[in-house]
């Protein structure tokens, strides 16, 4: 099961909106056929291992770190081609959230007479496809948040420059992260102050994930480089067909969804980017926008890299958040890891 995680991992920039799967064909304690899923509209994991075992697969143990699809959708299901294959042996990590297959590929392949297992490394499992688990299980994406920042926790300064905070390492390595994400979320202050592409270039991969901007007044200007190449999608909270044209001439896609204060209405805003089969978000935004996603419990994740230097008070902070005025109303953290990025320190650290 572990060398089926380690081959699902291979479709961690490309498999989206479709979860990272691997799998292990086993008989007579040794490998015949492995697989995993690259891409939607590709063969699935289970299909690729069965293709390379050939007639060895008869009589064999399949592990898959998720559970075998039984439903049609641009490939077959799954479940029917293990039976069909022999197997006598099904392992899952865990049981698939989405609905149309939650159990039901599992109890195809009973009633096929197969010996199913499941929960072998199942947290691992889930940790792989945790944007997918997020997108069945609440309807919205899993929200990771990635901050630059000094020691003193400074992002930016007081003129909202902040190019570079950190070295390049930790620049590379944020990219793995934009990579993996579906989407890639900034605001209309972050445009106007560093004018970023917010594309992928560190790591190579196929596929460049869509950007949102969240821009209530529609200050985004056609000349921004973030709408270079398309796939944009510019979240307003006003209607202006002016500036809506002008956008949409660069190719970007417009919404507006404005809440009661005339801001874009968040929670609404994830709710449309989950309906587009976006699993994870990756947000490298400003400190008012970062402020926002938090008051409003829409953040899951942070991922935090720290430079060895101070900025000083003048500096933008990391949120933008109400004074307390008890630390009992504090917003608790659980840290998952600290390491080292080059110079930088990076904490990745999870909203309790």
């Amino acid at each position: 099961m572990a060398r089926a995680l380690a081959l699902a991992e291979r479709g961690l920039y490309t498999a989206a909106p479709n979860p990272r799967v691997g799998c292990v064909i086993v008989r007579d304690g040794a490998v015949a056929g492995e697989g995993w899923h690259e891409r939607a509209g590709a063969p699935h994991a289970e299909v690729n291992a069965l293709a390379a075992a050939g007639e060895r697969a008869r009589g064999a143990t399949a592990y898959v770190s998720l559970e075998p699809c039984v439903h049609q959708g641009r490939t077959g299901p799954c479940a029917e081609a293990l039976i069909r294959s022999g197997v006598t042996r099904v392992v899952a990590a865990l049981q698939d959230p989405n609905p149309k297959v939650s159990g039901k590929g599992l109890d195809a392949l009973k009633r096929a007479g197969i010996e199913v297992a499941v929960g072998l490394i199942e947290d691992e499992a889930r940790e792989l496809n945790i944007g997918f688990f997020s997108r069945m299980a609440r309807g919205r994406p899993w929200v990771r948040m990635k901050i630059a920042a000094s020691l003193d926790g400074k992002t930016a300064l007081n003129n909202g420059r902040s190019r570079w905070i950190t070295g390049e390492a930790a620049r590379r390595d944020g990219h793995h992260w934009r990579a993996r994400a579906c989407a890639v979320l900034t605001g209309a202050g972050t445009v106007r102050d560093d004018d970023p592409r917010l594309t992928v270039r560190e790591v190579t991969t196929s596929r460049q994930p869509l950007r949102v901007v969240v821009d209530s007044r529609l200050e985004t200007p056609p000349t921004a480089k973030i709408l270079e190449g398309g796939g944009v999608l510019v979240a307003a909270a006003r209607e202006d067909p002016p500036k809506i044209a002008a956008l949409k001439s660069k190719g970007a896609e417009v919404v507006v969804m404005p809440n009661r204060a005339g801001k874009v209405e968040l929670g609404d805003l994830f709710r449309e980017l989950a309906r587009r089969e976006m699993n994870e978000v990756h947000v490298e935004a400003g400190f008012r926008l970062n402020g926002s996603l938090v008051r409003e419990s829409l953040v899951d994740e942070a991922l935090v890299y720290l430079a060895p230097a101070l900025i000083g008070d003048k500096a933008h902070g990391m949120f933008e958040l109400p004074e307390l005025t008890a630390l009992s109303g504090r917003r608790e953290l659980a840290i998952r890891d600290v390491r080292m990025i080059g110079p930088d320190i990076r904490i990745m650290a999870r909203f309790v």
